[in-house]
């Protein structure tokens, strides 16, 4: 959440600083800002509330620096506003701020400021920064590295950071503690962004910061430092073409990435087939076949659509490995003090890669000696070193900030996992071989689902003029119902509640009306005819019923059917959620949402 872009170079910054906002707006769209140096011993900051287009608006037509920092927000302290955005000054206006994730310490370090003197223009957390590097700065002969370092050794709580000060034009100082901050190096310039999408237009030669390092960053190149003493960061070539990151003639990104899925399949899959064996071949789990049969239990951590796309993977590596496995909420988990077992996998999920309450959960597995593994979306992201092993989805750049094709590719990492734990264990050839071919098949498949978004549009524009609706499935569709209600909460504001159907007559039921419909997840498996008496049980009630199965039979049971082709039976939630996620995005764009940039959501939670 947020986002840093910052440059230092031979061409003029201002443009490049707004391009790669623009590109970092699904980390936070509520306010943006630059600053850039000033004439004597002032930056000028220009900020506005809104998009990054709104500041754009306001900016002079000709700047000419070739230094900027700038910043796109989602708030966490104090109101989206001009003064609230980013670049947060010291009252001298010679030091300049931009801070993604939070100060913990922020109520007690702006009440020793202000006892001081110090009058406070935001009400943001970032704003102590910049006053705390211009006291450090003040003091005596220190440079802007160590006043950064200083300062920061006074903080708690997350930080990506880019420093600019009026009196040193030719560096920028950056530094990350559990928020991300890549550098970008190029010809005589350096660039500093939260995410790739805002560097690979410029270059391909990257440097992903750690937590605890501090760089400075110069024309002519850049020097990193941790606990004061140089550090070695090599650039690597990132091979992602900048046309990952162009919307091409879709109308919005989560259209796009939608219609991305059998691509983004086909990657998860690629090179982790083993026929031979009839097995997944998972080397970056970094375990031997022996410990790999020695574990008992697998817990899945996560948040959001990580998290139900974990429940989908304990799901499968229950009932392909036969191991009993669970999926639970990061933050739930690491607050809860949790029992670790020596002989139990925990496995992190993230398509960021930064998700802090993800971290926070690893860490906590790791310092009471447990096992955990990632899967995870972005190479090099901090979860990923943290594990250490894993397996990476492959899915290519997501920017909408709705989950899509990472969570499809995220189970199907799990679908792999599954075939990997049972392999080693009881599962036979037989049923391996039958779960490669369905694997294989999802690709053709989905896209087959995809060629029925007309009449899926169809019903969303009809369904979307109700004021909420009702999500149902038993067992393989009960995580199913959960993604898809959160998919139409997410983007197109509607109430959506998720419920195991077995347990509708238990309680909600009672919400059943003509104006409330219900959506059933109904696979062709061996709880079809339960799943039909649900339906008949709304249906008694004057209940409206879209049904999301494998076969139009149900149309003489629902009001409304989506059909999906059938796999294997463990496969088939992976295929019914498609045509949940076309129903969220239709919905939304009949109600005229913005339907990439959702209202009080960013896209990397890098914050508690």
């Amino acid at each position: 959440m947020c986002g840093i872009v910052a440059y230092i170079g031979r061409r003029p910054a201002v443009p490049l600083v707004v391009d790669g906002l623009r590109r970092l707006e699904y980390r936070g769209y509520d306010s943006a800002g630059l600053a850039i140096p000033d004439r004597g011993d002032r930056l000028a900051v220009h900020k506005a509330a809104g998009r990054v287009d709104d500041l754009a608006a306001r900016l002079p037509k000709r700047l000419t620096a070739t230094t900027a920092v700038g910043h796109t927000r989602w708030a966490t302290h104090g109101v989206p506003s001009d003064a609230n955005a980013h670049p947060h000054l010291d009252t001298a206006g010679r030091v300049a701020v931009v801070h993604n994730g939070i100060v913990e310490n922020a109520v007690e370090l702006r009440t020793r400021l202000t006892a001081e003197g110090v009058v406070f223009a935001s009400d943001t957390d970032t704003e102590v920064l910049a006053h705390l590097i211009a006291r450090e700065l003040a003091a005596g002969e220190r440079g802007l590295a160590d006043a950064v370092r200083v300062t920061l050794g006074q903080i708690a709580g997350t930080y990506g950071i880019a420093v600019l000060d009026a009196t040193r034009p030719d560096e920028i100082v950056v530094a990350r503690n559990g928020s991300p901050l890549l550098l970008g190096v190029g010809d005589r310039e350096v660039l500093a962004a939260s995410d790739l999408s805002a560097l690979v237009t410029h270059t391909r030669r990257v440097v992903h910061l750690q937590d605890g390092d501090l760089a400075v960053l110069r024309a002519g190149g850049y020097e990193v430092h941790r606990d004061g003493a140089p550090a070695s960061r090599v650039p690597e070539v990132v091979d992602v073409e900048p046309m990952a990151y162009e919307l091409g003639q879709h109308p919005h990104w989560m259209h796009k990435e939608i219609h991305e899925q059998p691509a983004a399949v086909e990657r998860a899959l690629t090179g982790r087939i083993d026929d031979r064996f009839a097995t997944a071949h998972l080397g970056g789990l970094g375990l031997s076949p022996r410990e790999t049969r020695e574990i008992r239990r697998v817990v899945i951590l996560g948040c959001g659509s990580a998290y139900l796309a974990g429940r989908l993977g304990a799901q499968l590596v229950e009932e392909v490995a036969r191991i009993p496995a669970v999926a639970e909420p990061a933050a739930e988990f690491r607050y809860r003090n949790p029992v670790i077992e020596p002989d139990t996998l925990y496995v992190a999920v993230s398509q960021s890669g930064e998700t802090y309450d993800t971290l926070a959960a690893v860490q906590e597995v790791q310092r009471k000696g447990g096992r955990v593994v990632g899967v995870v979306g972005k190479v090099g992201s901090a979860i990923a070193r943290e594990c250490g092993s894993g397996i990476y989805l492959h899915a290519g750049p997501e920017v909408s900030v709705t989950s899509t094709k990472t969570y499809t590719a995220t189970a199907v990492a799990f679908a792999l996992l599954a075939l990997h734990l049972g392999r080693v264990r009881d599962l036979s050839p037989a049923d391996g071989r039958r779960l490669i071919a369905g694997l294989r098949a999802l690709p053709g498949q989905i896209t087959e689902i995809l060629a029925s978004e007309e009449r899926i549009r169809d019903v969303a524009a009809r369904w979307a003029s109700y004021p909420g609706m009702l999500y149902v499935g038993r067992v393989r569709g009960a995580v199913v119902a959960s993604e898809g209600a959160l998919k139409l909460k997410e983007v197109a504001y509607l109430h959506a509640e998720a419920y195991p159907a077995s347990e509708l007559k238990h309680g909600p039921l009672a919400l059943i009306s003509p104006d409330r419909p219900v959506v059933a997840v109904i696979p062709d498996d061996e709880l079809r005819d339960k799943n039909l008496g649900t339906v008949a049980e709304v249906k008694a009630r004057d209940g409206q019923v879209l049904a999301v199965g494998h076969d139009l039979e149900l149309k003489a049971s629902a009001d409304e059917v989506l059909v999906v082709p059938r796999n294997e039976r463990e496969l088939d939630p992976i295929l019914l959620g498609i045509p949940l996620q076309l129903l969220a995005y239709h919905a939304a764009v009949t109600l005229g949402h913005d339907v990439d940039r959702p209202r009080n959501l960013a896209k990397s939670v890098t914050v508690e």
